[in-house]
């Protein structure tokens, strides 16, 4: 089951601070374990070493989950987040533990055992934390979506006929076929074909993104990828080894266009 996933960096970082932030805040005021013993100094100093582990591990687990999710993929699903959360959890318990051991308790005998712990203060902190991340993640993942989906460009067909919603770099070109356009575009990672009733001069009017290369041809110009001539006859090659036809009337422009020059 997909689940919402954002993947811009800067929105993970903005939780790793936020998560630093209330850790701090929960150990000050909570005042776990001896916590109470510290003075306000001593608060200050020791602390926020607990909220930095807690960051720090998040933004270092970062390369996991883009591990876990190629890009272009672009799916997340609940079990991926359950593994990314729950191996968080473990990295960082470890970590608060070791801070205990030997920045905390350094030279002063009999520390808490790990089973106490656990019990009394890293269970149950993890139990307001993990909830904060969650729904952290949750919510840019939603946001991250509603970006995507408004950025969809919308190719109709003519009346009542089906159109097709899809990310612009997705398109890779459109082929004229008598009434209809045959639509060449990339669902994930695999190549599709869709049938609609419409004319290209209509499509070549509506997006300005698009390139004519021939008078039953338009090219997405981020698909490109080289120049090919072969018996007289020039031809764009894009994505996917697609090889599109370039017609005398296009070809001067797409040089200037493409800033490039045509290869044997």
């Amino acid at each position: 089951m997909n689940y919402p996933f954002d993947p811009k960096l800067k929105h993970h970082i903005i939780i790793g601070l936020l998560l630093a932030i209330w850790i701090f805040v929960f150990l000050y005021f909570t005042e776990p374990l001896d916590v109470d013993e510290f003075g306000d100094t001593e608060k200050l100093i020791y602390l926020p070493g607990y909220g930095i582990i807690g960051g720090i591990s998040y933004l270092l687990f970062l390369p996991l989950q883009y591990k876990i999710l190629p890009y272009k993929i672009k799916k997340w699903t609940i079990a991926k987040e359950i593994v990314f959360l729950l191996t968080y959890t473990i990295i960082t318990l470890t970590f608060v533990r070791l801070y205990y051991l030997y920045v905390i308790m350094d030279g002063i005998p009999n520390p808490y055992t790990l089973g106490y712990m656990l019990k009394a203060i890293l269970l149950p902190a993890a139990g307001t934390i993990i909830p904060i991340i969650i729904i952290a993640r949750f919510a840019f993942g939603k946001y991250f979506e509603k970006q995507v989906e408004d950025q969809k460009i919308e190719i109709k067909g003519e009346g009542n006929f089906e159109g097709i919603r899809l990310h612009l770099n997705d398109l890779i070109s459109i082929q004229s076929s008598d009434n209809y356009i045959e639509v060449l575009y990339l669902s994930g990672n695999e190549l599709k074909k869709t049938l609609i009733r419409n004319k290209l001069s209509v499509i070549d009017e509506t997006f300005d993104e698009l390139i004519r290369t021939h008078r039953s041809y338009l090219i997405n110009p981020y698909h490109f990828q080289q120049w090919k001539t072969e018996k007289g006859k020039h031809f764009l090659i894009l994505n996917h080894a697609i090889q599109i036809p370039i017609s005398k009337t296009y070809l001067n422009s797409l040089k200037q266009r493409f800033n490039s020059t045509t290869t044997a």
